[in-house]
This record gives structure tokens, sequence and C-alpha cells, in this order.
């Protein structure tokens, strides 16, 4: 613990740098699985990067203890020499612990065991006057559940406890073939009862074929079966190997029985982390490349999610998609289903039942509060809706608006990591800011950006900036120049979180512009001698209006300007993208 220790000084030394400015700050982890683009550069960041090492698994307590930064492949691989799991592992080993817990992170055992964050023992974590701080469900409650899914704007997350559960081997996953959305609803509440049931998700391929993957823990693999894996250059893209079982069960040319299949744990865990679930098929096609088993094999390298986000956020090609993960109540599923359908026709869709009740003691702080109430939906079920729409900016947030509308107007929930387009009094009425202003009040968060800072996207700035740089905006518009630009910084390997352009030179003015700054204050205000100086930060009162303004993740508090937008209208008529 000593060289964590250190580590953690030194970020507290840097936040309460910033504190004594008043100054809002950017946390650079050193990776993200977040769809919003980066505004850090040296002079308003914190640097968390060398937190990233898991410091102990404890086999009798089940928990581990790791660094914010240590990725979920890093953690998986340490727990299950002891054959241990975390109860909620999300389906890309890039992914962090500190940007699971900081944001709202689930996957297929979700269903049992609620979000990555609902399975925190304790934290530890800087507050924003530089005070290292640790919490837990019976220390300090209000500060654990507060910074679970505040996306950094509590303080900087150091150290994280997570519990863990028994594992085994291998998983013995079902699939069953659903027609209706009623059915999968069904089918979902069904297999989610079996107690035996460690997994369930689903992919709809189109408005009358869904699959619902079913899984359970295996010691070994029967006699004349064989594994299937899904994690190296030769195996197949999970998506596609669940759509050809769908199409035999479909056919009735198999039983379910029949199409049982035993994955490793680790291939089961990271099943989708190739091709990103299926947005990497979106590569091909704007590149007008063959899509096949060939293409898939010799393009691999590109189709891991870590090299795909890195090309996503320097081209910035997402600002052309839909990327939401939304949860409705299961009695809105049909209604939700039938809507994407009329309004996107974008296929394919996962499904993920998800626990959303907290039954902790106390759990009742933060954003999501409400989670605590025991007459609150105990699951949602989460649609995950990826891909690119047609038309120019503006139809595209017209079209992200309409899914957050619908999503609020079935009572259910958007989770955080990517686009958010709601005007501010839209975001507010949508998640509890009484009770997340009261935790972010109570230990001096004021003068950090706001979730709704950092999550709002204020497009028609950044249309307006594109407009003064005619040179790229006319460059973005010829076909595939951002593709190419994308490509050409994953491969390199360009850092797109934080701005290499004279960093240290930046560094320096900024530091002695901020001791000049000081030395003025102090000299204008100098303490008397005999006065007390409280060693207490000032509370700050959070502001009735946020300060204006973006994937999971102080992570990317961008302070543009909030713009106001209409409620937006019914398509004329629906729009595709192709699958």
């Amino acid at each position: 613990m000593e060289a964590h220790n250190a580590i953690v000084a030194k970020v507290a030394e840097r936040v309460q740098h910033f504190h004594s400015i008043q100054k809002p700050f950017r946390i650079y982890h050193g990776s993200t699985n977040s769809t919003r683009p980066s505004h850090r550069s040296v002079d308003n960041t914190v640097d968390t990067s060398k937190l990233n090492k898991v410091l102990h698994v404890d086999p009798v307590k089940l928990t581990a203890t790791a660094e914010p930064n240590v990725p979920l492949g890093d953690l998986v691989k340490a727990t299950l020499q002891h054959g241990l799991l975390p109860p909620v592992v999300m389906e890309f080993p890039t992914i962090t612990v500190g940007g699971g817990f900081s944001g709202s992170s689930g996957e297929s055992s979700s269903f049992k065991h609620g979000a990555f964050e609902a399975n925190m023992e304790s934290i530890e974590i800087v507050l924003p006057n530089g005070t290292i701080e640790h919490a837990s469900r019976t220390v300090k409650p209000d500060l654990l559940w507060g910074a679970a899914s505040a996306y950094g704007t509590l303080g900087v997350v150091t150290l994280v406890e997570v519990r863990l559960r028994p594992a085994k081997d291998f998983v013995e996953l079902r699939y069953i073939h659903c027609k209706k959305p009623e059915d999968y609803v069904q089918v979902i509440e069904a297999e989610s009862a079996k107690p035996d049931v460690e997994f369930v998700d689903g992919i709809v391929y189109a408005r009358d074929s869904t699959v619902i993957c079913s899984g359970k823990f295996a010691d070994a693999v029967p006699e004349g079966k064989k594994t299937v894996g899904f994690t190296k250059p030769n195996d197949p893209w999970f998506y596609l190997h669940a759509q050809d079982r769908e199409r035999k069960l479909k056919a009735g040319s198999h039983t379910e029985d029949e199409l049982v299949d035993y994955i490793p744990i680790t291939d089961y865990l990271f099943r989708y982390n190739r091709a990103g679930f299926w947005t990497a098929r979106y590569a091909f096609q704007y590149f007008v490349t063959p899509f096949n088993r060939i293409t898939r094999r010799v393009l691999d390298k590109f189709m891991q999610t870590s090299v795909m986000y890195h090309a996503m956020h320097k081209s910035g090609l997402h600002d052309f998609y839909v990327i939401q993960d939304v949860g409705v109540p299961y009695a809105r599923a049909a209604e939700f289903h039938n809507f994407l359908d009329d309004t996107y026709k974008m296929y394919p869709i996962w499904l993920c039942p998800l626990r959303i009740r907290r039954d902790e003691p106390n759990s009742g702080h933060g954003l999501h509060a409400e989670f605590s109430d025991p007459d609150t939906e105990s699951h949602l079920l989460n649609y995950g809706v990826w891909g690119p729409v047609p038309g120019d900016r503006k139809e595209v947030v017209r079209l992200n608006r309409l899914l957050e509308h619908k999503v609020q107007a079935c009572g259910g929930k958007k989770w955080l990591y990517s686009h958010a387009y709601y005007t501010e009094s839209e975001f507010w009425a949508h998640y509890d800011r009484e009770a997340y202003d009261a935790v972010r009040g109570r230990y001096g968060a004021g003068h950090l950006p706001s979730v709704y800072d950092k999550t709002h996207v204020a497009w028609e700035k950044e249309e307006a900036a594109l407009a003064k740089r005619p040179v790229k905006r006319i460059a973005w518009k010829i076909w595939p120049l951002r593709g190419l630009y994308g490509v050409y910084h994953a491969w390199t390997g360009n850092d797109y979180l934080l701005s290499k352009r004279k960093q240290e030179n930046a560094a320096a003015k900024q530091q002695a512009q901020e001791q000049q700054q000081q030395q003025t204050r102090d000299e204008e205000n100098p303490v008397k001698p005999g006065t007390a100086v409280s060693a207490e930060p000032p509370q700050l009162e959070v502001p009735q209006r946020v300060r204006p303004m973006s994937t999971a993740f102080a992570e990317d508090p961008n302070e543009t300007t909030q713009t106001s937008q209409d409620i937006p209208r019914a398509p004329a008529q629906s729009t595709e993208a192709k699958a």
C-alpha cells in the first residue's frame, strides 16, 4: 500500500491546488469506454493513470481491493486464481473498475446482482478539497452511494473494494427463440426465476426474431461436447454465432437441447469484446469492405472494442450515431420495442434485464436515490440501441432526443455513459437532483461540474465552432477522410484523451499564472496576527442554474454552453440503418 498511498497523496495535492483557486478539473485515466468527446489538457487535469493495480484478493472475506484504473480483464484474471469473480463483469475487458463504479454498468448477471456499483463494499476517494476519505456501507454510506454513478462529480475515486462470488470454469449457455416482445419478456422472467441460472441477456435481430441466452455455471464440458470460444482471431463473433443458433431454432431444424454451448468463463464474460457487440460491422459498411470470415480475421486487430473507441473518438463519427443504453419497465417493453422498430429499424438490439432495487439500508443517496424506495420497480429491461442514422447533425440529435423522451414517457432510465441531449430542466425531471445535490453540498463539490454538465452535448456550439474551420468542415464531409483519420490514430496509438501539444510548456505556464494569482490574493487579503484559519473547506452552495457544459466518465466534464431545443417531433417516416 506504500506505493498506492504515495500516488494518492500526489492526486490529493493536485486536487487541493484546484480547490484553492476554485477551478473545475478533469480526470485523466488513460482510457475510456465512454462515447462522449474528451476536452482534457494538461493544465486542467488530475492524472490518475498510475492507479492501475489489483492490490489484494481476500478469498475469506470474498472481496478484491483494486485501484480505479484496473481493467476488468486484469481483475478477472486475479480473482479467478482463487476461483472467484465479481458478481457483475462488464462485457469489455478494458472497462475499468473505477469507470464501472462511477458510471452505470451492468451485464447479463445484473438481473440477479444489480449494477456493478451495487456490488461495492467500500471506496477510497479524494474529496474536492483534497481530503482523502473512506466510505463503506456502514461508514459514510451517503458518500459511497452518492459517488456511485456520479461520473466523478463528487471527487476522485482512488481505491475500490469489490465483492466476489464463487465461479466455475465454464458457462453452459442455452438459446431460446422468441417471436414477439411479449414472448421474450415472459422468457426473461421465467429464466431469471430459476435458482441455478446465473446469466440472462438477449439479442433482437428483427421485429419478430429474438434470441434469449440463458447461462449456468458448469464444472466441466460433458463428454462428446466441444467448447466454443469468442476471444481468439479465428473464433466467431458472438452475435453471429447466436444468430446462427436463433435461425436453426426458428427453422425448427434443431432443438434447444441440441444447441447448448459450453464456453470457457473468460470467453463468456468478454464474448462481445470482439466487434463491440456488433458495431464493428458498421465499419465494414463505412469502408465498403466485404464482410466475411476472412476479412474479419484479417482485420481482427481493429475489431477490438478499445481500438474502435479510439478510432471513433478521433473521427467524431459517433456524432452521427444513436448510441444509447436505456431501461424500461417490463410492462412497457412491448410498447418500447414497437417504438424502436417504427422509428429506427436498427438491428440488432441488445436486451439485458437489470435489477435496480437497492435493498441495502442507507442507500437512498445520489443520482439514483429512488432505487432504494421499495415502491419503485425492482427491475428494468435494458435496450442497447447502437448504430448510424441518416441525416445531418440536427437530424441525428432529433432522433436521439426522440428516444430520450420515449424512455421518460415509459417510466424508464437512460444510462449516461453516452451522449445526452436533454435540456437542463428535462434532465433534472428525470434524475434525483435533490438527493444528488445534498451529497455534493455535504462534501464541498459545488464548484465541480455536475453530471448534467458532463453528459450534456452542446451540439449547436460544436457545429458553430466547426463552421469557423472551413477546411476541416469541408474535409470532414469527404468520404472516407473521417474514418481514415480515426484508423490512423488507432493504428499509431496516439493519445486521444489528453492533448499532448505543448503539454510541458502549458503546464508550466499555467502553474506560474496560478501561483501569481494566489500571491496577489494573499497580498490583498492578509491574515491578521492572532486570527484562526479554518481547516474546513468552504461549503459552496450548489447553484440552482447549473453551469453550462459528454460514455462513461470529473472524467469528461465538458464546459460548453447549454442549448435549448424543442421537444422532438415524431418522424414523418421511419428511418433505417442496415445491420
